[in-house]
């Protein structure tokens, strides 16, 4: 993986949405249930929408009942994980180890065989469905 690279600001106000800016740039998150890729179950990789690096594959997603896409295991060396203490408690942010655009957190609580649940926002999600069914 090369160096961590974060798009110019200027680039991503111009290319983003006003809510895909505020949860990757400023540690948003997006109501429950709203997000283009909770229920979403196509083959395929969900890539960063800042730089398109590939951070899950769908095979690795499952329903958490949480409202936001929730994977049990990210796509290796592209997601790193920092200590968030915003909002009056301690969690585990993950971030895009290429641009550093935050994702969501990630909990101890998911399935196995990783026992974690990578909790994404859609905003910072693109998806590239599998060759098959492009």
């Amino acid at each position: 993986m090369s160096e961590p690279s974060t798009p110019h600001d200027a680039t991503l106000r111009e290319r983003l949405t006003p809510e895909q800016y505020q949860v990757t740039q400023h540690c948003g998150t997006e109501p429950p249930f709203t997000g283009a890729y909770w229920n979403h179950k196509e083959p395929g990789v969900y890539r960063c929408v800042c730089c398109q690096t590939p951070l899950f594959d769908s095979q690795t997603k499952f329903d958490s009942g949480t409202g936001w896409p929730s994977f049990f295991a990210a796509v290796s060396e592209t997601v790193a994980v920092r200590q968030d203490s915003s909002h009056g408690m301690v969690r585990d942010e993950i971030i895009c180890k290429q641009c550093q655009a935050h994702l969501g957190h990630v909990f101890p609580d998911g399935p196995k065989p990783s026992g974690l649940r990578y909790c994404v926002n859609s905003a910072s999600l693109v998806f590239e469905p599998s060759a098959e069914q492009a």
